[in-house]
């Protein structure tokens, strides 16, 4: 059994065949995911999912791309709907240096506010990191993010940094990158770090594993994430299967849900 831990099926590229998305994620024995609202629209679509099917869990929060969009009834809204059951953390949340639509000034600030939200409802916050890994560390620091934890989704960074994160009571998950074939630090890190810190995810309709890459991803693919974590640690795939579910279950508190 696999965990997706990171997915967003309510992205409109699964308009069409949503369903079809689904059954085939429970055919490859993917059965629970975790999808992610990240602005009004997909929040709603989240929590939405979440209440339709039993094996969907939401978290809620807002991207940092989108910071200077996100106001405090925003804010206000994601609180109150953290009381929900089906709703497992905050995010995802962080900084993204990439795109320059939000200032890093305004980014920063709706980050610290996202992790004391965080800490207020007592739920695990969600760190999407791009080209900002300093100061995404340093604020997580600052604002004591490891009084909840959390995971850092779709890791990218170091070994190094990894463990910094994981001492922080931070979970690495890896996605569809670490199948890639120059992809050096997220086979480094599945090769490091003990399988106890690690999560798998797809980030889908993003960053589809190989031999899909550059296609649409979907939560059927995870499997392909487990296969190359377990080649690189010399385990089995079922061995990887195992230890990221009870790691996913257990973090997510989701064991008997």
């Amino acid at each position: 059994m696999f965990i997706d831990t990171h997915v967003h099926l309510n992205a409109d590229q699964y308009e069409e065949d949503l369903q079809e998305v689904i059954d085939r994620a429970l055919e490859a024995n993917v059965k629970k995911m975790v999808v992610v609202g990240f602005d009004r629209k997909t929040i709603e679509r989240a929590m939405k999912l979440a209440e339709q099917y039993s094996f969907i869990y939401a978290v809620i929060g807002w991207h940092p791309v989108d910071a200077i969009d996100c106001t405090e009834e925003d804010l206000k809204w994601i609180e109150e709907l953290a009381a929900h059951e089906k709703v497992v953390g905050i995010g995802e949340t962080g900084l993204d240096y990439h795109w320059d639509k939000s200032p890093i000034e305004i980014q920063q600030t709706l980050f610290r506010k996202q992790i004391r939200l965080a800490q207020k409802v007592n739920l695990p916050i969600i760190i999407h990191n791009r080209e900002a890994t300093e100061d995404v560390i340093r604020i997580l620091k600052e604002e004591d993010a490891y009084l909840t934890g959390g995971i850092m989704h779709c890791f990218g960074g170091s070994v190094e940094t990894a463990r910094q994160c994981i001492d922080m009571n931070f979970k690495i998950s890896l996605g569809g990158p670490v199948t890639f074939k120059n992809a050096r630090k997220p086979k480094e890190v599945a090769t490091e770090i003990p399988l106890e810190h690690l999560l798998i995810e797809t980030d889908a309709p993003y960053l589809a594993p190989h031999p899909h890459r550059g296609k649409r991803n979907e939560p059927a693919l995870v499997p392909l994430v487990a296969e190359e974590i377990a080649r690189l640690k010399g385990l089995t795939i079922e061995q990887v299967a195992e230890a990221t579910t009870n790691n996913a279950e257990q973090f997510f508190r989701i064991i008997d849900k």
